[in-house]
């Protein structure tokens, strides 16, 4: 090493610096070291300066007289001692006790370097393991301060110091344990910094430093057993790494070599200890690597040669034993680790664990009476066995189950002194029974829960918690389908709970009104309500529904009563399918809103789902529409947003209600219940109406809604089933008035590419249901509607462009239906429904046939009411006769056809009895042209011919026309 790399921090001094003068600003400096306190905690910063500067002068005068070598050997031991006296006098209870020590570690290092520069004065023997032996103490201050590239610097100082020297010619004791020293300070310095490989080569020269000192064997064997744990530790994360195998077996060989350089028992006991705690790691690394009769023989060697026995022997032994499947062996070793009381109780607990894990529930009472009986086995070990025993399936719960019943273990808890533990096992036997509970093992969850009340005083303290087992139980039996011992423990929880005074819990809900739902395995369940629920599912799997109900109203009248229980029970009656259950509850909870109450539900939906679980009885209608009509009430109270909710949820909530109200109305008109179907429809026009933003089609089904109604309305009169009142009848007009301003408004606000569509949605159906209902009502006034109805069949025709022939039809016979028959309506609407088939290219014949025959009926009518002549009549057979000419075969509807051609034919007869001529030969003339326009009537044209031959014979020659008339009457 050259002078100027002694410390890399160390300036060049000023040519003007001479050595006296600088040897005497250090014998001044070190003096101020010399007279600084015992235990002072600082340094002052003008001594480390200046020892500082004056030490970077000194490698610009080298080389040195032997004087000044001699003084700076001196300076640098008084400087040392200084550092010795300061570091004793630290105080331990220092706040900065880091500081104070890195500032003695930099005045040692100053100490240090003072003697490398003096280098090698006359006198003085072996002065460089002197200076290797500061620079030693000083890189092993440097590492615990973890200042380890300062650590490494010293000791590679003192490594060079030490280097020139022959091993073999070293024969001072101490200073050959220097030189082992300084390699297993570097080795540790460079494990520190993770150069693992210069820390393994640095151990293996140690090797050669050995000397046959059995302190030096047990000096490496220790640093050895170091790394070896150090790499055992991190081995969980690395498994792979097999270098704490190596570290550990150099260690016991090195103990071995130890124990046989040794020569007096004080040098072979700690090397005996070592080799033992060797053994007991290297069994710990092959346990971890799974080497399990490497472990056993490492127990076997460590049992031969050392009395007494560490703790953790036996549990290594006990866990290669399990590996190795020898369970036999392992209670063995368990049992002798019970026995022994060197052994802490924590331990044989883990051994019985670690056992008990890998040979099964079934050895624990075994294991566990074996404990109780051989060992000092408290509560609280006994409470580690049961958990292990507990965690797992089935089979593992019913061995803890028999476990903690027994007496002994029963007895072990019931002391004052383990009130703790006494929780903690009833804890755990009630965790593992929720366990079982929710995978729906019911049978081992009964169980459990049965076992945890061994474990629960009967004092007024634990009164809530006995209660919650009865009800547990309850439950469990529930799921069992055993309903007579599910009663009794939930009257046994009534019994328990009936006389307990309002937890804080429940004095909160009383002063503040608080809505909750407590869990049903909650320990702050409060009394009453939870039993009367408990029975009331009893009560729903039993089927009893009456009981059921009953235990509902019952539940309203307990003193801590939540609605959300009443939700509840609706969820419980429904899965257990007690609608008429479901349907008591929801009712129930209706009564119970009042505005800013909070509420387990929003009231329409509760609504929504009674109206539901309605319809699925028979003869639904009356309570449907109550409930129907409740919604619409509460709409009418609140508004729509507040009671259907805001958004699409309030939309999707009103049209529910919308539609339902007109499936119910076309329902109840399908069963001819014309009464509901009105009141139905008229609630269904109102929540259509009801929509914020109406859109083209609610205002369309609103519209609709209400004709409907209306026209149920009339309906229901006409069948008898209800008398239409003026009030009625005034009711029913405006709901028509209304119709048509939802019918124009839609018109008018529709865009023009909306037009089409709300054209499409409103005409001409809805006019026509509009007009049929309104006509309906005219003839129900007092007086005489007759005109109003003709207007209004008039207006019907003039303003409907889309008018069908079918709503013509239909509007005629409307009107010569009925106790007052309005003829001249009727007239006016056939003959409109014929001008309009006719003007079709295609024309539905039958429909003309059907209004032919109405027309032609409504002239006889007329007939009979004053037109002797009949003119109406036949003008009406003439118009049939210029319809069917020129048709094809078929065409004209085969039956109206001959329906004609026979009456015309048939009306002749009266006229020959009554010496008409005229009249019959017109009569007869117009019965064979329509049969002679009939394929169907071909067999009897020829007969019709005859007769009007005969008769027209007879007429020429003065016959009677009576005889002819007898005998055309025949002919069809």
């Amino acid at each position: 090493m050259r002078i100027s790399e002694i410390s890399p921090d160390l300036a060049t001094p000023g040519p003007h610096d001479s050595l006296p003068h600088i040897l005497q600003e250090l014998e001044a400096l070190v003096k101020e070291a010399e007279d600084l306190p015992s235990g002072c905690h600082s340094l002052p910063e003008p001594l480390a300066a200046g020892l500082q500067r004056n030490l970077s002068r000194l490698p610009s005068l080298i080389p040195l007289p032997e004087a000044a070598k001699l003084q700076l050997w001196k300076l640098s031991y008084r400087l040392w001692n200084a550092c010795v006296d300061l570091s004793n006098g630290v105080q331990m209870w220092s706040n900065d006790r880091r500081g104070v020590e890195e500032h003695h570690a930099s005045l040692r290092q100053v100490a240090a370097d003072l003697l490398l520069l003096a280098g090698s004065p006359a006198g003085i023997p072996s002065p460089a393991f002197k200076a290797a032996y500061f620079f030693h103490r000083t890189g092993l201050i440097w590492h615990d301060l973890r200042r380890f590239d300062l650590a490494a610097s010293c000791f590679e100082r003192a490594t060079d110091l030490t280097s020139g020297v022959q091993v073999d010619r070293v024969s001072d004791t101490e200073e050959r344990r220097l030189l082992l020293d300084i390699n297993l300070a570097r080795a540790r310095t460079a494990w520190e910094v993770s150069d693992r490989n210069l820390a393994i080569a640095l151990l293996n020269r140690s090797k050669s430093l050995l000397f046959g000192f059995p302190a030096s064997y047990q000096a490496l064997a220790e640093q050895y057993l170091h790394f070896g744990k150090l790499d055992l530790s991190e081995k969980v994360e690395k498994p792979v790494s097999d270098a704490s195998s190596k570290f550990l077996n150099e260690a016991l060989d090195l103990c071995e070599k130890g124990i046989g350089a040794s020569r007096r028992p004080d040098q072979t006991l700690p090397l005996e200890n070592l080799k033992t705690r060797c053994l007991r790691f290297l069994a710990a690394e092959r346990l971890q690597a799974e080497d399990y009769d490497g472990v056993l023989r490492c127990v076997r060697v460590m049992r031969e040669g050392c009395a007494e026995e560490h703790p953790s022997v036996g549990f290594m032994a006990l866990k290669a034993l399990v590996g190795l499947r020898r369970f036999g062996d392992a209670e063995r070793e368990l049992r002798t680790m019970a026995v022994t009381k060197s052994i802490p109780e924590n331990v044989c607990i883990a051994a019985a664990e670690a056992y008990l894990g890998a040979v099964g529930a079934e050895a624990a009472k075994g294991v566990l009476m074996g404990l109780l009986a051989r060992c000092r086995l408290g509560p609280a070990a006994a409470l580690r066995v049961v958990q292990k025993v507990a965690v797992g399936g089935g089979g593992r719960a019913r061995v803890a189950a028999e476990l903690v019943s027994d007496e002994r273990v029963v007895a072990l808890f019931a002391g004052t002194g383990a009130v703790k533990e006494r929780g903690a096992m009833h804890a755990i036997l009630w965790n593992c029974g929720a366990e079982h509970f929710r995978l729906k093992d019911h049978e081992t969850a009964a169980e459990m829960f049965e076992k945890s009340m061994l474990y629960l005083p009967r004092d007024e303290e634990n009164r809530a918690r006995r209660a919650n087992c009865y009800r547990v139980l309850c439950l469990c039996h529930l799921g069992l389908s055993r309903l007579d011992q599910a009663h009794e423990f939930i009257d046994e929880a009534d019994k328990v709970k009936k006389d307990m005074a309002p937890s804080p819990h429940f004095r909160r809900i009383i002063r503040t009104g608080e809505s909750t739902n407590p869990p049903i395995f909650s320990p702050q369940m409060e009394p009453n309500i939870n039993c009367a629920f408990l029975k009331l599912k009893i009560y729903l799997q039993r089927k009893a529904e009456e009981a059921a109900i009953d235990q509902i109203h019952a539940m309203v009248k307990c003193i801590d009563f939540n609605p959300d229980y009443l939700t509840l029970a609706a969820h419980e009656a429904m899965a257990s399918r007690c609608y008429p259950v479901a349907i008591a509850s929801l009712s129930v909870v209706l009564d119970l809103y009042s505005p800013g109450k909070q509420m387990p539900m929003p009231e329409v939906a509760v609504l929504r789902n009674l109206i539901t679980l309605l319809q699925r009885n028979e003869d639904i209608e009356p309570e449907v529409l109550k409930y129907t009509r409740r919604a619409w009430n509460r709409v009418s109270e609140l508004g729509t947003e507040s009671f259907f909710g805001k958004g699409a949820v309030g939309g999707r909530e009103l049209g529910w209600f919308a539609g339902n109200s007109w499936n119910m109305g076309l329902r109840s008109g399908a069963d001819k219940k014309y009464g509901y179907c009105a009141d139905f429809l008229e609630l269904a026009s109102e929540f259509y109406g009801a929509a914020d933003g109406e859109t083209i089609e609610s205002k369309a089904m609103s519209c609709k809604a209400l004709i409907l109604s209306v026209g149920a309305m009339i309906s229901g009169e006409e069948q008898g089933q209800s008398t239409v009142t003026d009030s009625d009848i005034k009711k029913a007009m405006e709901m028509l008035e209304k119709a048509s301003q939802i019918l124009s408004s839609a018109l008018h606000s529709a865009s023009s590419t909306q037009v089409a569509a709300a054209k499409s949605l409103f005409e001409p159906q809805l006019l026509f249901l509009q007009t049929i209902a309104a006509y309906r009502l005219l003839g129900r006034l007092h007086g005489d509607p007759h005109n109003q109805q003709l207007q209004l069949i008039k207006t019907f025709i003039s303003d409907t462009r889309q008018c069908s022939p079918q709503n013509l039809l239909h509007l005629g016979l409307i009107a010569l239906q009925g106790p007052h028959p309005n003829q001249e309506a009727a007239e006016v609407a056939l003959n409109a429904c014929l001008s309009s088939l006719l003007a079709s290219p295609s024309p539905d014949y039958q429909i003309v046939g059907v209004a032919l025959r109405n027309l032609v009926g409504l002239a006889e009518f007329l007939e009979g009411q004053g037109d002797a002549e009949g003119g109406g009549a036949y003008a009406a057979y003439q118009r049939a006769y210029r319809i069917m000419v020129g048709l094809k075969e078929g065409e004209y509807p085969a039956e109206e056809g001959k329906w004609l051609a026979m009456t015309a034919w048939n009306r002749a007869g009266p006229a020959v009895r009554l010496g008409q001529v005229e009249a019959a030969r017109k009569w007869m003339k117009m019965g064979l042209d329509l049969a002679q326009q009939l394929q169907s009537m071909v067999r009897y044209r020829g007969g019709m011919e005859e007769c009007i031959i005969n008769f027209e014979k007879h007429c020429s020659g003065g016959t009677d026309p009576i005889d002819v008339g007898q005998r055309t009457r025949g002919v069809i």
